[in-house]
């Protein structure tokens, strides 16, 4: 197993990766525009090689993928700024493979496909996205894989769904976790009756593990599904009895969207999203299983629990 390098370290997928390559004593790289906050949450770790980034700088992210076999990316943009995530796909691909790169696995999302039109989705779904930030994921995806059909590196896609966990500050269920169960109120998108899925943090970093180191993989795009179809009222439910609280909440819907969006630049992009709340995008990764084998999803139940506990 060659040296792995996880793109964009610093967010909870990055933290969750780096924790199970510790645990198994594998050393591997970790990649960031700031030191100071890779030392911070990576320098205790005498596993971890810790190097800076510029994407402006070709010759700096050469450099980062230097020595690398594979890189994980989980590039992060801020959710204002979406036409960065192919610019940035675009650098580091040039990087990665003047580097000699042999891999890349891309964490990637449901926004390319836009409205479904089966229901679960298989990886063969038409992507057809309608939104702005459909089609900028879209564009990083199809830089991906036209390098690998090109033969310049070997890339695959792993779309999940949204998260949730343990300090997952960016989620449809965040506030829930935060403000609700310190007694203010959960500001949450409505309607909170409809179907969806979530993907416990920990399960999508035990997935990336095994995927990385699987020939099989590249060349192909990846779902993992949560562990079945819930609602965001029941995920309210489940904190409320794991707690014993009841939670105070407030379900914006997209009229509400639009109207708090007037002053939070946050919510207002979200207003094109929303259709994920109305017509969810639930995931069939019946080939993810038929690839890996047995894969574990923790129970919402005990997803819960192991946050508020």
């Amino acid at each position: 197993m060659g040296k792995v390098a996880l793109w964009g370290a610093s967010g909870v997928i990055g933290h969750g990766v780096a924790q199970l390559f510790r645990d198994a004593g594998r050393p591997y790289r970790v990649v960031g525009r700031s030191r100071e906050a890779l030392e911070q949450s990576f320098g205790s770790d005498a596993l971890a090689e810790i190097v800076t980034w510029d994407p402006d700088d070709p010759a700096s992210v050469r450099v980062a993928a230097e020595g690398i076999e594979t890189i994980v990316y989980l590039v992060g943009v801020d959710y204002t700024k979406f036409e960065l995530h192919p610019i940035l796909m675009r650098k580091t691909l040039d990087g990665a493979i003047a580097a000699g790169v042999t891999n890349m696995l891309l964490v990637g999302t449901v926004y390319p496909y836009g409205r479904p039109r089966t229901t679960p989705v298989r990886e063969d779904h038409p992507r057809e996205p309608h939104t702005f930030k459909g089609r900028k994921r879209k564009e990083q995806e199809d830089l991906l894989l036209a390098d690998d059909r090109a033969g310049r590196i070997r890339g695959a896609v792993l779309r999940v769904p949204d998260f949730y966990g343990r300090d997952v500050a960016k989620s449809l269920l965040n506030e829930i976790f935060d403000k609700g169960i310190a007694g203010k109120t959960a500001s949450v998108v409505g309607p909170i009756d409809r179907p969806h899925e979530f993907a416990y943090v920990p399960d999508v970093c035990a997935v990336i593990v095994r995927l990385i180191d699987e020939p099989r993989a590249y060349g192909k795009v990846w779902h993992l599904g949560g562990a079945g179809v819930t609602t965001t009222r029941e995920m309210i439910a489940r904190v409320e009895r794991e707690t014993g609280k009841k939670l105070k909440t407030f379900a914006a819907g997209k009229t509400a969207l639009r109207l708090i969006g007037l002053v939070d630049p946050l919510l207002r992009e979200f207003v094109e999203m929303h259709y994920l709340v109305t017509e969810p995008v639930i995931l069939d990764d019946t080939a993810l299983h038929e690839l890996l084998g047995p894969i574990h999803k923790t129970s919402y139940d005990d997803g819960v629990r192991a946050i508020v506990g």
